[in-house]
């Protein structure tokens, strides 16, 4: 009996946006971020306080979770992605507006604890690991998701030929690696403001291409995307999911004692599921595992054979 795990390929439909925009102060990440439908927009800073910005987050049916609410924290963060990943709502996207501040808070505060023990990046462990939270649960969010950074200068070369080659996102560097898209936004002159997608997985939006976000007085930077991306997907109704129960996480703990379980068997198992912990599985995640460990549990032993 083959051991080769592998499916044949299938279509799959691309379901709700998992963007980043970045660019420049004033370049338009906010204002195409509340474009998309039904925002629940988390900002951690207070420009979006703004009477226009949040006149153009109710007009887009939204909601507004500022620094006063806990938005520059990342637990906090995190709590309303469960509850949005979990409950019913009427959201639909689910915007971070700067996920670079609440990074660089989380470094910061991090650092201040440690003071004179700051040494070869320990500063930036905790909010790295929470990074990792946070894009776990953006793998369950049935929601478009965008997140919104600074810009920061990419260097490259060494020594006396150290030089700045181009402009990334300032956040956490692996962010864009578990997204399908990032786009860089720019404000070139007065009226005129474009997208360059640095990073794609989608057809719709190949690497190095652009388009227009405003043309002098008219923004067309969402009906753009949408076309682009499929506007049915980005307004397509959201599924909440169902989280497994105590009962379950503590007869996959019990299973994988009796067992005795490789500890980096089940963390593989953990990061496919998305989840820091068995708590986090799905309904239908902590079953199949459950089935997969009884499975195991009724093998005959070598002894046994």
């Amino acid at each position: 009996m083959s051991n080769l795990k592998a499916v044949k390929p299938k279509e799959v439909e691309p379901g709700h946006c998992k963007i980043l925009l970045f660019g420049k102060s004033g370049a338009g990440k906010t204002w195409l971020a509340l474009d998309f439908p039904a925002p629940y927009y988390i900002s951690p800073e207070e420009g979006a306080s703004k009477k226009h910005y949040q006149a153009k987050l109710e007009k887009s049916g939204g909601v507004y979770l500022g620094p006063e609410e806990g938005a520059c924290d990342f637990d906090t963060i995190i709590d309303q992605m469960k509850a949005l990943a979990t409950e019913k709502h009427p959201y639909k996207t689910l915007i971070i507006d700067s996920i670079s501040k609440v990074y660089q808070v989380a470094i910061a505060n991090e650092a201040e604890r440690l003071g004179s023990k700051d040494a070869f990046g320990a500063s930036k462990k905790p909010a790295i690991a929470q990074m990792r939270r946070l894009i776990n649960w953006c793998g369950k969010l049935d929601l478009n998701v965008v997140f919104v950074s600074h810009e920061a200068s990419e260097w490259g070369g060494t020594g006396n030929d150290r030089k700045e080659i181009g402009k990334m996102p300032d956040v956490w560097d692996k962010l864009v690696y578990e997204l399908d898209l990032v786009l860089r936004i720019e404000h070139p002159s007065r009226g005129s403001r474009t997208a360059y997608v640095t990073k794609s997985r989608l057809v719709g939006f190949p690497e190095h291409d652009k388009f227009d976000l405003q043309v002098g007085e008219k923004n067309t930077g969402f009906e753009e995307f949408s076309k682009r991306y499929g506007q049915d997907y980005i307004n397509g109704a959201v599924t909440p999911v169902t989280l497994c129960s105590a009962e379950q996480v503590a007869e996959i703990e019990r299973l994988v004692s009796v067992l005795k379980i490789e500890e980096g068997e089940m963390d593989k198992l953990l990061t496919k599921a998305n989840a820091e912990t068995y708590a986090e599985f799905t309904d239908d995640q902590a079953t199949k595992t459950i089935e997969w460990l009884e499975k195991k549990l009724a093998k005959p032993t070598k002894e046994e054979t």
